[in-house]
This record gives structure tokens, C-alpha cells and sequence, in this order.
């Protein structure tokens, strides 16, 4: 077992373990003080004790899940880590993979719980924006070549001073080519249907808008002040009681059918908590991310970018640069215009 003030050796230096900041079956996140003149680190080690309890193929998925994190992670440019955790160092330790990544005070998970604790909520600019920058996050992943499967509050880490938030844990990526079926990952609690209710065959059929879907229960989670929707705590309560076999329990308790994933005591709380003139515009979104049919949910990060900036009441000029439509904004000739350079205002 690993204690602390043991010292892991990686590619590119020696950290010395301090506390226990996390963990979860799968992984244990320490604490650690690095080189000398660095920065205290994250230490992502393999829980050793489940890994000696797991039967073999489990061992293999776990050691592959952190292999394939640290592969994705170092194939990240350096700009494209604004909104994706950095990956510092890497290696083995006691035969398992190590990660060491950059290390920010909270998450999103315990930081709504902290403020949960004294009444407060975060303000609705604040939630947009963390939900524009993980959709930035979720953006890169795609870009990637991958699919997330993951997205959840103890998985997007927060640094409170500069309000801006971090996707981590890669270990469920799934590459977005592989159009095959396949077993059961991720989180129950914020999960899309695809992602929890098996095909007749018994896999999962998932792809980019399974994150989508988990966006929006990330949205209607914030915006509610920390409340989830009862269509993933049923799922999760499903799960721990029951494991895969409990989704089709859930099913057969609601005729046969996947259950709503937005109810209309939701739709209701989630308006209340947005002023008027933005409250279309904002249940336009939720709905459109919520939609139990992956095909009716947007299609990419710009489309759901749009939609964010219309809650704020924004509209991008022409002739102004736009980061998410640097073609138009650059006036480069583009299929809108007829692959003609612009020139003027529209």
C-alpha cells in the first residue's frame, strides 16, 4: 500500500506523495511536491487494493484506461490544455501506470457542495461559462478523435480565483471511429440513456452527443443550485443496487420505455432560476442537450456555442473575428459566400 512521504520516481523526476486528496475504485489522486522550485503536483496512481481483489481482464481494462489517458493527454498541444488538464510527467510505479498532472484546488463537485452548505449558488453567468468552457473542453476531446463518456462534477476541476474549470480523467475515452458497440463505462448518475439502457444485443451504442447529453445535466445541476435531475439519480440508485442488470429494471418499472430525462417540475425549477428575457433561450438549450434521442441533440460545439451566446443575448457581427467561425470572421472565402473574399459588411 501507498503511504505517504513514499517517493515515485517518473520520466522526469522524483515526487514525494503527501496527502490524499481523492479516490475512487479505480484511481487514488495524492498530493505531491515535485522537483525543487516546482510546484505541488497531482499523483494519479491505480487503487493497488482493488487492483489485487480484480480479476484479471479487470486489471488489464484499468492498467489500458490509464495508459490510453496518458497517451491522449501527451498528444495534446500545448493550446489546446486551457480547458483540459495538463499532463506533467508520467511513468510506472510497483508495475502500474503513474500520471502527475497540474494540480487546482477543488472541483466542480465539492465546490457546489461547499456552497450548497451556506445557500448560495453560482450565479447564472458563472454556470454558462463553465458550461461554455466544457464545451470548449468537450470540443478538443472530439477533435481528438475520441468520445468522453465521463462527464461529471468530480471530474471538472475548478481553480475559485480565476473562475475557470478543467476537464480530467480521459481513462473512459473511447475513439469516435469505432462505431461498434461496446460494454458498459463511465458514471451511472450522468450518463445519456444510450450510454445506460443497453441495445436489444447488450452493448452501448454511444458517440459524441452521449457527452452532450451529460453536458446538460451538468447545466440543469448548476443553474438549480446542485440539484440533479431525478432521471440520473434514478439511474445511479439503479446501478448501485442492481449494476448493468438494473437498467432494464428501471425500464420495466416505466412500462418498457426509457424513462423521461426532463420532467416538467424540472423544466419549472430550472426556469425560475433564469430571469425572463433569458429563460427561452436557456430551456431551448437544456431541452435540446436532454433530448433522449442522441440524433436530436445539437451536433457539434458550435452549435451549442450559439445557443449559449443567444441566452446571453449575444449575436456576432459580420466582419468581426469569431473564434468559432474564423473563415467568416476573416472575411477567407468560404461555401457561405461562394468561395468569394469578403469584403464589406453584410
Amino acid at each position: 500500500m501507498t503511504t505517504a512521504d513514499a517517493i515515485i520516481a517518473l520520466e522526469l523526476g522524483h515526487y514525494r506523495l503527501r496527502e490524499q486528496i481523492g479516490g475512487s475504485a479505480y484511481g487514488i489522486i495524492w498530493r505531491a511536491s515535485g522537483p525543487r522550485a516546482t510546484r505541488d503536483v497531482a499523483i494519479k496512481l491505480i487503487n493497488q487494493e482493488q487492483m489485487e481483489r480484480a480479476q484479471p481482464e479487470q486489471r488489464a481494462r484499468w492498467i489500458a484506461s490509464a495508459g490510453n489517458e496518458i497517451a491522449f493527454l501527451q498528444s495534446l498541444e500545448p493550446w489546446d490544455e486551457r480547458h483540459i488538464v495538463r499532463l506533467l510527467d508520467s511513468g510506472w510505479h510497483q508495475g502500474l501506470p503513474v500520471l502527475a498532472l497540474e494540480l487546482m484546488s477543488t472541483d466542480l463537485g465539492r465546490h457546489m457542495i461547499a456552497l450548497k452548505s451556506r445557500g448560495e449558488s453560482p450565479p447564472l453567468s458563472q454556470a454558462l461559462a463553465w458550461i461554455a468552457q466544457l464545451n470548449q473542453a468537450l470540443a478538443k476531446v472530439h477533435q481528438y478523435g475520441f468520445r468522453y463518456l465521463d462527464l461529471k462534477p468530480a471530474n471538472v476541476l475548478l481553480d475559485p480565483h480565476l473562475n475557470t474549470v478543467k476537464l480530467a480523467d480521459f481513462g473512459t475515452n473511447r475513439e469516435l471511429a469505432d462505431l461498434r458497440m461496446h460494454s458498459y463505462a463511465g458514471t451511472a448518475n450522468w450518463q445519456a440513456p444510450e450510454q445506460f439502457f443497453p441495445a436489444d444485443s447488450g452493448g452501448y451504442l454511444t458517440g459524441a452527443r452521449s457527452d452532450y447529453f451529460s453536458l446538460g445535466a451538468l447545466l440543469y445541476f448548476l443553474v438549480t443550485g446542485g440539484t440533479p435531475l431525478r432521471f440520473c439519480a434514478d439511474c445511479g440508485l439503479a446501478y448501485r443496487e442492481h449494476h448493468v442488470a438494473g437498467a432494464d429494471l428501471l425500464r420495466s418499472a416505466n412500462g418498457g420505455a426509457v424513462p423521461a430525462a426532463l420532467r416538467e417540475d424540472e423544466e419549472a425549477r430550472f426556469a425560475a432560476a433564469v430571469p425572463d428575457a433569458q429563460r427561452d433561450a436557456a430551456l431551448a438549450l437544456l431541452r435540446a442537450l436532454l433530448h433522449i434521442d442522441p440524433l436530436k441533440r445539437p451536433h457539434h460545439a458550435i452549435q451549442i456555442s450559439r445557443m449559449l451566446q443567444a441566452i446571453q443575448g449575444q449575436r456576432q457581427e459580420r466582419g468581426v473575428l469569431d473564434a468559432v467561425d474564423p473563415a467568416i470572421g476573416m472575411r477567407r472565402p468560404t461555401a457561405v459566400n461562394g468561395w468569394q473574399t469578403m469584403r464589406g459588411t453584410a
